[in-house]
């Protein structure tokens, strides 16, 4: 059967969405279909009304900035992984990134800084600075569209804090499509969809869905108590 069935939204310029679910609720294959990673047998997608495949993408990789939620660093240095091959961000540029989203302090007190040679796909940076990377990364190519699915592994809530922080000014005057784990993220969006099986099951802001009391109400009550 279809892994996704009849799911149709709109996203408005500038607006932040989170999709929120069960596990195997369809929140992860949204996200892999838009950034091209597979094709989808029905339905189209549209962005800025014109359909995602008449797009060549690399102009869609460049206007969609997606960090998953694993965030694998490729090997190299730290500066290579947040402008990977654009040799028109500056290092000044880059740094100005870095501290925006909270990540210039911990690549500054690495031996080599900026330099810092990277390991077996980032294995030695923890998930959350892994994740800081990738955000700087989105910065530094400024897409109009941002998609992050959150990781779901514990961050230490000293990184965490970092991380929301960070969020917020990515997500500012930027289209934002977030696959939501975390109550501060989901408090701050301006749209909730939840998903379930597959489908649309509601959609409302946060409080709007609380108040219905269905699938949200009870995913809040499990998993942010």
């Amino acid at each position: 059967g279809d892994v996704l069935k009849d799911i149709s939204f709109k996203v408005k310029a500038g607006e932040k969405v989170a999709l929120v679910g069960h596990t195997g609720s369809g929140k992860t294959s949204i996200i892999s279909i838009l950034s091209g990673l597979y094709p989808f047998q029905k339905g189209e997608i549209l962005v800025d009304g014109k359909d995602i495949n008449e797009y060549n993408l690399k102009e869609l990789r460049r206007n969609i900035g997606i960090v998953q939620q694993d965030v694998f660093l490729f090997s190299g240095t730290i500066k290579d992984n947040i402008v990977l091959s654009d040799e028109s961000i500056s290092d000044a540029e880059m740094e100005k990134v870095a501290k925006y989203v909270n990540v210039h302090n911990f690549i500054d007190s690495q031996p080599e800084k900026y330099m810092e040679p990277v390991m077996e796909r980032g294995a030695t940076f923890s998930v959350g600075q892994r994740q800081l990377i990738a955000f700087a990364r989105v910065l530094a190519y400024d897409p109009t569209i941002f998609v992050l699915d959150e990781a779901t592994a514990n961050i230490d809530t000293e990184t965490e804090i970092l991380i929301q922080d960070a969020l917020q000014k990515l997500m500012e005057n930027r289209t934002s499509i977030i696959i939501a784990h975390r109550l501060s993220t989901i408090q701050h969006v301006d749209r909730i969809i939840v998903l379930h099986k597959g489908e649309i099951v509601e959609e409302g802001n946060h409080q709007e869905l609380l108040a219905k009391e269905g699938l949200y109400y009870d995913l809040y009550r499990l998993q942010y108590q």
